[in-house]
């Protein structure tokens, strides 16, 4: 599919507090995808549990990578990271994903 963002690479992936970053994510619909775009600084990053009803693990929790950012406005986002995210660098302009 054309304008889909390439799958994220864990072994690229260094996210760190205080970062400046921004996070693509795209999420396929039918022949397109839906785009959004959040920048911001890093407060926290690293795999938190979720529950979900098709989790098999032993306590019945999905972990997800999950990044909270504050926005320029002060706004907190938390994002969840999959293999349709993109982050980049803000700071020097470094990409992952």
């Amino acid at each position: 599919m054309a304008g889909i963002l390439p799958l994220m690479q864990a072994e690229h992936f260094q996210i760190e507090p205080g970062m400046r970053i921004r996070v693509t994510h795209e999420i396929p619909m039918g022949q397109s995808a839906i785009r959004s775009v959040v920048e911001g600084t890093v407060l926290r990053v690293g795999q938190q549990k979720t529950g979900s009803w098709f989790a098999h693990s032993a306590d019945k929790k999905l972990w997800l990578d999950r990044v909270e950012l504050q926005k320029a406005d002060g706004e907190i986002a938390i994002l969840n990271l999959d293999g349709m995210t993109l982050v980049e660098s803000l700071d020097d302009q470094t990409q992952t994903g």
